[in-house]
């Protein structure tokens, strides 16, 4: 299942989907950025502004980007938005730079979110 922070600017929708991110600690995540650039790793936190601090961290297609499995230039940590320390291997993401949240599948209660999606609908 993938998530766009994009299309939950609204408050309460926001708030949604933060609490069902909370529940999601310590599961593994893929993070796709804006830049087209994937990583995955185990979700360590996550906050109101749907900033990610994920642990574990590697790059998806490590073809595609080689550079980003040896050495993160700095200037292009702070140009996207994300910080990586590479001898922790712990990644913070910043919310506005995402793109989809990849979650694992036993994660999703679709039924749940579909109850929680109704009810903020009808305004309850």
């Amino acid at each position: 299942m993938k998530f766009s922070p994009a299309l939950v600017e609204g408050g309460t929708v926001l708030l949604l989907f933060f609490s069902y991110f909370k529940d999601l600690v310590g599961r593994e995540v893929t993070v796709e950025l804006k830049n087209d650039l994937a990583i995955r790793g185990t979700l360590h936190s996550v906050d109101q502004y749907l900033n990610i601090k994920l642990e574990n961290t590697r790059v998806v297609d490590q073809d595609k980007y080689p550079h980003m499995s040896i050495i993160m230039k700095i200037d292009y940590v702070h140009a996207c938005g994300v910080c990586i320390d590479l001898s922790v291997r712990n990644c913070f993401i910043r919310g506005s730079v995402v793109r989809y949240v990849q979650l694992p599948p036993e994660g999703v209660d679709v039924e749940l979110l579909h109850d929680a999606t109704r009810r903020e609908a009808r305004g309850g």
